[in-house]
This record gives C-alpha cells, sequence and structure tokens, in this order.
C-alpha cells in the first residue's frame, strides 16, 4: 500500500495529484511484470513541491540523503537503501533547473515529463537531467516554421518571466530573424507581477498593428493576460501557443470570453496507455487509507467537507465519502493531459529498463548487484525500448527525446466548448523542408474566420519595384519604390534596381518591371469589343444572305450569276469574318500562326470564287458570239478547279512559311518606354509579304477583269458590281499598308481587323445586297426575260 507523505500546500493540486497517479500505474505494471524485473518491486517516495523553487530543492536533497522510509506498493519490507536511486520530476523548468543542479554532483537521474527549457540540455550544468519531452530547442524552431507557412512576418511575442519563457522566447527569436520573421514587440509577464505592469503590457498589444501573438505562456500566465484583454475589449488576435496551454482544457474552460479562439499551437502528439485512465480514476485505494490526503482530496473533488472539518461552511453539503465520481467535470477527471501522463510512464519505464540491465535479469535478477547512482544515470542514458504501445523511448547525447509535435487549432463545437483539433505534424528527425506537414483540413482562425490573418508590417514589393527599410524600425518595415525609367527588378521583394537592356535580359525579366504594363488587344477592352461585334455582326449577315439565297435558288438571279460559286463564295466570306477574332487575345504559340494562315488562306478562296464569278461573266458574253463554244472551256468542272488550283497555291506558300520560319509571339520592348508591347513577330517576312502579294495579285486581276466587263449588255450585269467591290478591296488593303506600319502597339492588330472586316463587308454588300434588293423588295424583276433584257443597263 502507498502511503505519500501529507500535503503541506496551501491547496490540493489535481495536475500534481494526476502525475503521481501516473507514476504509481507505472511502478504497479513493473511490479506485476514477469518480464521486467522479475521478482524486483519498485519502491516510491511522493513529494508536493507547491510549485516553489525552495521547496523543491530540500525535497530533492532529502530524497539524495535518503533520511525518510520508502513507500512500496506490496507489503514487503524493502531490502535496499532508502536513499533514491532516480528522482521523476519536476514539471516546470526552473525547479528543474535547481534540482539538477543540486543533485548533478550526486549523479542522481532527474527525469522530467514537461520541463522543456532548451537550457536543461546543457550536460555541463546539468550532468544528470533527462526528460521525455522534447526540447524547446525544437518547439521554438518548429514554431518559428509555423509563423512563416502562414506569412505571418511581424508578430507580437509574450513570454514567461522564468526560465521556460525566456529561453523558449529567445530561441524562436532567433530562429524567426533567420526566417525573416520580426517581432514588433517582446514582454515578460509573471503570475506575481502587480497590476500596472499588466496594464502596461495591454497598451503595448493595443499599440501594436501585428495580428499574431506568439506565446512563451504557463496556463497560469496566460490566464492573466486573456482576462485583463477582455476587460480592455481586445480580441481578433491569433494566438500561437506551446505545448504548455494549447492542448490544456483547463484553459480552454477559463477562456470564457472567447478571447483565444483560433489559437494554433503545438503539442505533443496524442496517445492511448491502456489502462491508466481506468487507474487514475479509481479512487478505491486512497479511501481505504483513510488518511490527511484523502480528506483534502475527497472533499476537493466533490466540493464537500466532512463533519469533523472545522472549516464547514452553511452553504457547503456535508461528504458522506460514499460519492459517486460518475458525472464529475474537474481538472481531475480531465484526461486531455494524457499524453504528459504518458511521459511520465516512458520515464519510469527507462529507469526500470536500466535497473533490469544493471541486475542482468533474465528469469531472475541478481540482488548482490550493489547499485550506485552513476551507474543508473549512464544506463539510462543508453537505453533503448518499446512501449507496450509500440512507441520507442531513447535518449540522445543531450538526454532529450526525439522531437514530434502534433499541430493543434482551437475550433469551438456546438456546446461551446472547445475542440483541439490536430490539423498537421512536425518531426524534427526529417529533413528540413519536410519537418512541417499540414493536412488538407479547414483551419479555424481567430473571430472563427476561414481567412488565414493578415499579420505583415509591409505589403511584399512586386516586381518592378525595390524595398527601402523605414528609418528606426526592423527590416520588416519597408516602403516599394518603383524602379527608375530603364530599370527593372525581376524578383519580389528585391532591394536593388538593375538597367533592363532588353538584348540581354530573359523574356521574365523584362516582363519584371511594373511600369512596363503588357498590351495587347484584348475582348475585354471597348475596342476590342466593338471588333469583336462588328465581326460576328458580318457572320450573321453573311449567314442571313446565304438563308436568303438558298431560299430562293431556283430563282433567275440566284441562277444566273454561278449560285455554286455564290455559296462558295458566302461560305469563305464567313471565315474571312471569323479569322478577325484570331487577332484578338493574347498572343501565343499557336494564335500567332493561325491568323496569318487564317487570313491568307480564307482570302484566297474568297478572291478565288470572286474571279471565278468574273470569268464566268466574261465567258457568258463571250458564248453569245456567233460559232463560240468557249463556255465548254470554262464549265462547272473548270470553275472548281480553278477556285482549287488558285487556293492551294495560298495554301502551299503557308505550309512553306510555317515550316522554314512561322510567327511567334514576341514582347516588344523598343517602341513604349512604359510599356510592353505583346505581338506576333512574323518569323520569316518573305513568307508574310508572299501571303500578302497573292491575295493582292488575284484581287488586281480580278479588278481588271471585271472592269473589262462593266458595260456588257445585261440588266444585270454581276460585273459592275464585282468592280465596285474589288475597287473598296484593293482601296482598304493600299491604304491599310502605311496605316499598320505607322499605328503603335495594339493598333496596328486593331489596324488589321479593320482592313479584313472593311474588305469582307464591301464583297458582301457590293456583290451580294443588289441580288438580295431585287429578291425581296422587286420580285416582278427576278425573271429570266427582265435578266436577259436588251436594252441599256440601267445604273443601280
Amino acid at each position: 500500500m502507498h502511503k505519500p507523505l501529507p500535503l503541506q500546500c496551501t491547496s490540493l493540486n489535481f495536475r500534481g495529484f494526476q502525475y503521481a497517479q501516473a507514476m504509481l500505474f507505472a511502478i504497479e505494471e513493473i511490479n506485476n511484470s514477469t518480464d521486467l524485473l522479475p521478482g524486483i518491486s519498485l519502491g516510491y517516495k511522493i513529494y508536493d513541491a507547491c510549485a516553489s523553487i525552495s521547496r523543491g530543492v530540500r525535497v530533492a536533497l532529502v530524497l539524495a540523503n535518503g533520511n525518510e522510509m520508502v513507500s512500496a506498493l506490496s507489503g514487503a519490507a524493502c531490502t535496499r537503501p532508502a536513499q533514491v536511486q532516480a528522482i521523476m520530476g519536476e514539471t516546470f523548468s526552473s525547479p528543474c533547473m535547481a534540482i539538477a543542479t543540486v543533485i548533478g554532483p550526486f549523479h542522481i537521474p532527474l527525469i522530467s515529463h514537461f520541463a522543456t527549457c532548451a537550457c536543461l540540455s546543457d550536460k555541463t550544468k546539468y550532468p544528470s537531467f533527462l526528460r521525455t519531452i522534447p526540447s524547446d530547442y525544437y518547439q521554438s524552431r518548429a514554431l518559428a516554421q509555423l509563423v512563416k507557412h502562414f506569412g505571418w512576418t511581424w508578430v507580437g511575442a509574450i513570454r514567461a518571466n522564468d526560465d521556460y519563457g525566456n529561453n523558449g522566447m529567445a530561441t524562436f527569436t532567433e530562429t524567426a530573424q533567420q526566417l525573416g520573421i520580426c517581432l514588433e514587440y517582446s514582454v515578460s509577464v509573471f503570475r506575481a507581477d502587480p497590476p500596472d505592469k499588466i496594464r502596461k503590457i495591454i497598451d503595448i498589444i493595443k499599440a501594436s498593428t501585428s495580428k499574431v501573438i506568439v506565446t512563451f505562456l504557463s496556463p497560469t500566465e496566460l490566464n492573466v493576460i486573456i482576462q485583463e484583454l477582455f476587460h480592455h475589449n481586445l480580441t481578433g488576435y491569433q494566438w500561437v501557443g506551446t505545448e504548455a496551454w494549447i492542448f490544456d482544457s483547463q484553459t480552454a474552460a477559463n477562456d470564457r470570453h472567447h478571447i483565444l479562439d483560433g489559437a494554433i499551437g503545438l503539442s505533443i502528439p496524442k496517445t492511448h496507455v491502456s489502462g491508466m485512465r481506468e487507474f487514475m480514476l479509481d479512487v478505491e485505494l486512497l479511501k481505504a487509507s483513510r488518511n490527511e490526503l484523502f480528506t483534502e482530496f475527497w472533499e476537493t473533488l466533490f466540493n464537500c467537507k466532512f463533519k469533523r472539518s472545522k472549516s464547514l461552511a452553511g452553504n457547503q453539503t456535508e461528504c458522506t465519502g460514499h460519492e459517486d465520481l460518475t458525472g464529475v467535470q474537474n481538472s481531475f477527471t480531465d484526461m486531455s493531459l494524457m499524453p504528459i501522463f504518458y511521459n511520465v510512464y516512458k520515464g519510469v519505464y527507462a529507469v526500470a529498463h536500466a535497473l533490469h540491465n544493471i541486475l542482468s535479469c533474465n528469469k531472475t535478477c541478481n540482488d548482490k548487484v550493489q547499485l550506485n547512482s552513476f551507474t543508473i544515470l549512464q544506463h539510462i542514458k543508453k537505453i533503448r525500448f518499446k512501449t507496450k504501445e509500440g512507441d520507442e523511448v531513447y535518449f540522445n547525447e543531450n538526454g532529450d527525446p526525439a522531437a514530434k509535435y502534433e499541430i493543434i487549432n482551437w475550433q469551438q463545437t456546438e456546446n461551446d466548448i472547445v475542440d483541439f483539433v490536430p490539423v498537421g505534424l512536425y518531426d524534427a528527425s526529417l529533413p528540413a523542408d519536410k519537418q512541417l506537414n499540414l493536412q488538407n483540413k479547414s483551419l479555424i482562425w481567430a473571430q472563427n474566420s476561414q481567412q488565414v490573418p493578415l499579420s505583415v508590417c509591409s505589403e511584399k514589393c512586386p516586381p518592378g519595384t525595390r524595398k527601402v527599410l523605414q528609418k528606426g524600425k526592423p527590416v520588416c518595415c519597408y516602403d516599394c519604390l518603383r524602379c527608375a525609367e530603364g530599370e527593372i527588378s525581376n524578383i519580389t521583394d528585391s532591394i536593388t534596381c538593375v538597367r533592363c537592356d532588353p538584348e540581354f535580359w530573359s523574356n521574365e525579366q523584362r516582363d519584371a518591371c511594373i511600369k512596363k504594363e503588357a498590351e495587347f488587344l484584348s475582348y475585354e477592352e471597348i475596342m476590342g469589343a466593338l471588333l469583336t461585334a462588328a465581326s460576328l455582326s458580318g457572320t450573321c449577315l453573311t449567314a442571313v444572305v446565304a438563308f436568303i439565297f438558298f431560299r430562293y435558288r431556283q430563282t433567275p438571279i440566284v441562277r444566273a450569276n454561278n449560285s455554286e460559286l455564290s455559296f462558295l463564295l458566302l461560305f469563305s466570306l464567313t471565315l474571312c469574318f471569323l479569322c478577325s477574332l484570331t487577332f484578338i487575345g493574347r498572343p501565343s504559340e499557336w494564335s500567332c500562326m493561325l491568323r496569318h494562315t487564317a487570313f491568307g488562306i480564307t482570302f484566297v478562296l474568297c478572291i478565288s470564287c470572286v474571279l471565278g464569278k468574273t470569268i464566268v461573266v466574261l465567258m457568258a458574253f463571250r458564248a453569245t458570239l456567233p460559232g463560240s463554244n468557249v463556255m465548254k472551256w470554262f464549265g462547272p468542272v473548270q470553275q472548281r478547279l480553278s477556285v482549287l488550283g488558285f487556293t492551294l497555291i495560298q495554301v502551299v506558300i503557308c505550309i512553306l512559311w510555317l515550316t522554314i520560319s512561322p510567327p511567334f509571339p514576341f514582347k516588344n520592348f523598343k517602341t513604349f518606354n512604359d510599356k510592353i508591347i505583346l505581338e506576333c513577330a512574323l518569323g520569316s517576312t518573305v513568307g508574310f509579304w508572299a501571303v500578302l502579294g497573292y491575295i493582292g495579285l488575284l484581287a488586281m486581276l480580278c479588278f481588271f477583269l471585271a472592269f473589262l466587263a462593266r458595260k456588257l449588255p445585261d440588266n444585270f450585269n454581276e460585273a459592275k458590281f464585282i468592280t465596285f467591290s474589288m475597287l473598296i478591296f484593293c482601296a482598304v488593303w493600299i491604304t491599310f499598308i502605311p496605316a499598320y506600319v505607322s499605328s503603335p502597339g495594339k493598333f496596328s492588330v486593331a489596324v488589321e481587323i479593320f482592313a479584313i472586316l472593311a474588305s469582307s463587308f464591301g464583297l458582301l454588300i457590293c456583290i451580294f445586297m443588289p441580288k438580295c434588293y431585287i429578291i425581296l423588295l422587286k420580285p416582278e424583276k427576278n425573271t429570266k426575260k427582265n435578266m436577259m433584257g436588251k436594252g441599256e443597263p440601267k445604273s443601280f
């Protein structure tokens, strides 16, 4: 039966009681094991240091000197000296430092489950200290990486004014500076600080511009801060916490005003130890003892007083000793700190495994071996074993375990209870770029926002600007100045601009200057939208004409003018209107090749059809001469072949152009100093002018033949309408050349589109509108007799 010493603290600390219960659970398991230390029973002493460093040191000296009897779980008397072989504890870093300094010369192992200060890894100062919780050396770096991951480069920091807070924050600050993170303020707080000092801290937070607060605080100091923040109505800050409070349900319960909502931080990975929870909640052994510890424990647990107690208040219930633990919700029944209880468990087992090796245990142990603390310490440092849960336990050269953390996010449930949601992992044993691993889970931030908070002193300086530090402020605070004309910066947050020489810089570097905005004819701007509307309007108008011609395809006016070529001409005009759309939008490799080749081929197809119709008119009137059989040489088959032949020549020219030196997207830096012109370079200028020249050649030939046939007798001579259309076509493209050459930037593309649309509309209106006028408005003239009239043709 275990008999802990009577408590001498002002109040019962359930957390400390739970740590003791975890140790007892491990001892009981070991003493009941036939594999570990068979035939050997571990004894123990339990002291409560009452969060006092001086008391902790006195207790350690008592244990080192062996002045008291050892209590064992079994009823058998102890056969070993009362001097302890190892000490489990303390919980906090500062007491551990003091105790380790005192017992270090005795080489008595001190194994802590919760002291994380990186300073305790110094084996020259604390040679006998070990721990089962990772050092803040890793936690501080993990916090800095976490802050950097979310882009928070301007943060505030609050630390406990003790060894844990000061050392942890110092390491965080050092790492943060290396990662480009700046601290707007860094203040310390202690639970016993006077109110005016707390108010000064609140004033600093109120005056700050950072929205993220990184903490190295115990729950006690944190509670002091959040209560004061509530009184000043300061909310909306994103809190980043350590394992000291981030998964402490008592801290969450105390945050009744939701100051810490959305907090994120590092915790010891969750674990389950079979049987431990049930053991820790079993108070029957303690109840049976009926000692002073039971009385205080029972009264605190159930908020009652035994009748014999002198402090029984009028509003307090009387304890019966038969109260039911079921349904009780307090820090004793709270198992959220199970990972820390597990650390106590692992520390006890580390000592047991070291003793197992020293005593050369197999089926039995050699109890004749003389134990000394130095030997035990050396064996503990070297042990490596797995717990029953499968976790490997070992200590590195600094007495620290492997550093692994869960990333925890506070999320409110429907019952207004904080749920500690794991959202990632940090494993210090992995390569630097893989240590931080955040899962694809939805995070909840301050004030229940789903948007990642922004906490920067200055926004990133985009390419084309340079950073200029603000006088008297950290390096994270700067202004963004544009590069001088002719200079660029091709990276974000550049500190210098360099001379921009298009001949020697890559395209990406040329794009960097924000003053040189990219310019091209887009669908979104007014000019692009108007040209698009004109193109689509021409396409629709052509479709309407085609429908009319198809509807009245049996009428003389349609049949008299070679309906097959008319429909082919309408099809080619549709393509001409649509090909203008390829000139609008950001130039790309395929659009540059498509726009010129599509334009060249469709226009040649169009002109070939017009040329075919012109030749048909000439041949038709030649055929009316006595003894002429010329029409047999230019019948429907020859007409199709002529159109095909003329078009194939252009196709061959385009294929050669695309094969030898095709058009490509090009960034023009020379035309304007303040913008980049995105355009299509011709590739081969010979190919481009060959395409245009061939179109011009066919157009001139068509115009010449139509001009010759303009006065041939017929009431509806199509040749003169072809003449007008070719006149407009040639005029448009002749004026296009100087306009295209003199137009800057996107306006040159607009000029080319305008020329395509104007010439297309000219052909459509001059050739087909007179026929549609007759078909729809003058149907009495749509007769064969009228078409073959012998009179002098009238002007239309």
